[in-house]
């Protein structure tokens, strides 16, 4: 399905640091919790992400994430999703995160 450049504009992509990582033991499928730092203008925002098979907790605490930050919020379980960090599956369907490729200023805007 072709979108068109105004449908694409509407989508929020920002660049953000993860400041803490929680197991997420309710989540149907294996997942952490995610806190996220987008910057002073857009402030903190959590998100529950499906990325156990390739990271640790440890390996997200302090790296940046790109993020769609313009979702409504999503409750999954007890914990309620603000964004949408996103990635690349692999042939296997699990996610490997999208970052910058060098570190940018929280809260910059994909393009």
């Amino acid at each position: 399905m072709m979108i068109s450049w105004d449908d694409f504009e509407k989508v929020d992509m920002r660049a953000g640091t993860v400041i803490e990582v929680n197991d997420f033991h309710k989540a149907k499928k294996p997942a952490y919790q995610l806190i996220i730092d987008f910057g002073a203008e857009i402030g903190i925002k959590r998100s529950s992400a499906q990325i156990t098979v390739h990271y640790k907790k440890e390996d997200l605490l302090h790296r940046q994430v790109i993020a769609v930050i313009n979702f409504p919020p999503k409750k999954i379980a007890d914990f309620t999703s603000e964004c949408l960090v996103l990635g690349v599956y692999d042939e296997n369907n699990d996610v490997i995160l999208l970052q910058p490729e060098r570190l940018v200023k929280n809260g910059m805007k994909i393009g």
